[in-house]
């Protein structure tokens, strides 16, 4: 249900907007090389998984830059459903994507632009996954709580850093004769997809279809953009994990075991190599992507780490009703139930079909 605050826009500065529809990949990644907080959700390369997979329409709006500084910049895509309605999102399926611009004059003709453009293509709502501080008079529609690691503090401080159940966990995993497996092939995708399988149904939550980590291993794996880590016990695979890379930042995107082995601590394995491998190869930061303010379990997993936490605040404007709203974070229901008893094939069905509509 949502609830709605009334909208004030900041007077537009003067200067162009540039708008632009569809996906140059090369123009839109040099748009970004002068932006220090782009991060690899900004990229063209995520962008086209999105496109590939689900059809999502790209678009950017551009304002000036000043002395030749970072250009202001606001990345969204359409997505059209026939069943859920047509909007635009920043962006879908994405933990955080927030406008480019350096404050609330920079972002304000950019929002104009949009909200234009979303008139005149019937759009429901206009959703911006981050940069809430931005939108002038907006408080956050959904709130979540975002995890970063500075991993510049060597792996001495990094292990120390951690709680003292995750060294325990650390070490069980290491003497109990698991071993890992890096590496940025489409084989390695297809095992960690069937251990997703497994934990998504345990979550109840429908799976995402293939095709999905087919272009993200397309689209960022296979061209050097990130891998996965799978950790076995003999020849089965156990737990997995899928980073994804840009510049010198690392994202945990995708995470999964088989709760059968959880006492051989897979998943902590996994996550420590992780963090010792992107220290030793020069990335500076690992995001631990969002988490539900609701979702202590997780939260509790990604603080014991050793991250610094923070607030991410998406903001949602209601073109029909011209105001901000809030919605409900729709990650725990009674729709949790259905999906954790379906087959995994049945879920992996679902997914494919529902997916698409609520980008």
């Amino acid at each position: 249900m949502e609830s709605v605050q009334p909208m004030s826009l900041a007077n537009t500065p003067s200067g162009a907007v540039d708008f632009q529809r569809g996906l140059n990949g090369l123009d839109w990644d040099r748009a970004l090389e002068k932006q220090p907080e782009s991060g690899i959700f900004h990229q063209s390369v995520w962008i086209q998984v999105l496109k590939d997979t689900y059809g999502f329409e790209p678009l950017r709006i551009c304002g000036s830059s000043f002395e030749g500084g970072p250009i202001p910049s606001f990345a969204l895509m359409e997505v059209n459903s026939p069943i859920t309605g047509r909007r635009g999102v920043a962006l879908p399926f994405t933990d955080e994507c927030p406008p480019l611009c350096a404050d609330k004059a920079a972002f304000s003709p950019l929002f104009s632009e949009a909200l234009a453009h979303g008139r005149s293509r019937g759009w429901k709502y206009i959703e911006s996954r981050g940069g809430c501080a931005l939108a002038d008079n907006a408080s956050p529609s959904t709130s979540f709580f975002g995890h970063s690691l500075d991993l510049t503090i060597g792996e001495k401080k990094l292990f120390e850093s951690t709680d003292a159940s995750v060294r325990r966990a650390v070490r069980k995993a290491e003497s109990s004769g698991l071993t890992l497996s890096t590496s940025q092939t489409i084989e390695d995708v297809r095992i960690f997809y069937g251990l997703l399988c497994k934990t998504r149904k345990r979550h109840g939550l429908p799976v995402q279809p293939f095709r999905f980590f087919a272009n993200i291993h397309r689209h960022l794996l296979d061209q050097g953009k990130g891998h996965t880590t799978l950790a076995y016990a003999g020849s089965v695979p156990v737990a997995g994990a899928m980073f994804l890379h840009h510049q010198r930042q690392a994202l945990y995107k995708f995470g999964a075991s088989d709760e059968t082995f959880q006492r051989l601590r897979g998943n902590n394995l996994v996550m420590w190599n992780a963090i010792r491998w992107h220290s030793a190869n020069g990335y500076t930061n690992l995001d631990f992507g969002r988490t539900s303010l609701t979702n202590e379990g997780l939260r509790a997993f990604k603080l014991s780490w050793g991250t610094r936490e923070r607030r991410i605040d998406y903001f949602r404007y209601n073109l029909g009703l011209s105001r901000f709203v809030t919605v409900a974070d729709g990650a725990a229901g009674w729709h949790n139930q259905i999906f954790a008893r379906l087959p995994v094939s049945l879920s992996r069905l679902a997914g494919a079909l529902l997916y698409k509509h609520v980008g």
